[in-house]
């Protein structure tokens, strides 16, 4: 199958008027055979992905052209109900799935994956946050893969003490926390989440990774299209820089389902290249920014030189 499609927002509903949805945010929706073969991996070894879970719209470049996959561990049920998000919410079963970190690492070996992508959902139902499964799961790729980079996106943790340092010690190449929009629509797209909160743990990664106890590089992302201003985004972008993250990626809100948050406004492609312009002029190693952008999309570019700072 391969066609044209437009995407940015859920069914229309009658009476209800949608933004219609520009030309640049059309995919190729091709499900080739490496498409199929994630899929059927996937649903054999029971794993939860972001890419179906969060209906990212990269899932057909990901998993039919490169056959790569962004792993979803803790469970598939969010203990939080951000706006913006297509992930079930409520209440997780108790605990965490043990052998769930091995399952993980079967199916990055059986890729082939030499850049290894693991986010979760938000469990604040755990004393850790989740942060000692994140351990295990880096360490069980690293025996089934001990040349590949690892790329963990964690929750905040709800601030408990020592679960950034428990996930550090793993030594993950890139750690990544989103902040996802500005400090003004925290309470309407992240009502479970606090910016500050969200600012200090990207801080306190980067302060590991300057004082030596880290090495590896520090991301975070952010989208557009919630109602924020440019002037809002660029002082943001301005408070992510200061506390010291290296990578940067910034894209498009789109609308999951019509119980979610609104698109505000598509923004142009030309604003994401002055966005990307902007956070590259203060020093940002590394801006992937556009419509189709996410958090793991062409992620092993990211990481680059392993030498070099940030």
């Amino acid at each position: 199958m391969d066609e044209l499609v437009s995407i940015g927002a859920p069914p229309p509903v009658a009476g209800v008027s949608r933004l219609p949805r520009p030309d640049w945010l059309r995919i190729r929706l091709s499900t080739p055979e490496p498409y199929h073969r994630v899929r059927r991996l996937m649903e054999g070894l029971n794993l939860n992905t972001v890419c179906e879970e969060a209906r990212c719209p990269n899932i057909y470049e990901c998993w039919g052209e490169h056959g790569t996959a962004t792993f979803m561990i803790l469970g598939d049920t969010c203990t939080r109900r951000c706006g913006f998000c297509a992930v079930h919410t409520g209440r997780p079963a108790p605990g965490v799935d043990a052998d769930e970190p091995a399952r993980v690492a079967e199916a990055a070996a059986a890729m082939g994956l030499r850049h290894v992508v693991v986010t979760s959902v938000d469990r604040d139902d755990l004393p850790d946050g989740g942060a000692g499964h994140f351990a295990d799961t880096i360490r069980a790729i690293r025996e089934q893969l001990p040349g590949a980079a690892v790329e963990v996106l964690t929750p905040d943790f709800r601030g408990v003490e020592d679960a950034l340092d428990i996930v550090l010690a793993e030594r993950p190449e890139v750690f990544s926390h989103n902040m996802e929009t500005v400090p003004r629509l925290y309470r309407q797209a992240r009502p479970g989440s606090s910016y500050e909160r969200s600012l200090a743990l990207l801080a306190e990664a980067a302060a590991r990774r300057d004082s030596g106890c880290y090495e590896g590089r520090v991301k975070t992302g952010l989208m557009v299209g919630l109602g924020e201003t440019m002037a809002e985004l660029e002082a943001t972008i301005r408070d992510i820089r200061s506390a010291g993250t290296g990578i940067l990626t910034i894209g498009q809100y789109l609308q999951p389902t019509r119980d979610h948050l609104p698109v505000d406004r598509y923004v142009h492609p030309d604003e994401f290249a002055r966005l990307r312009g902007f956070a590259l002029g203060l020093g940002f190693r590394h801006c992937e920014s556009g419509p189709l952008v996410r958090s793991s999309y062409h992620a092993h570019e990211h990481v680059g030189d392993p030498a070099a700072s940030l």
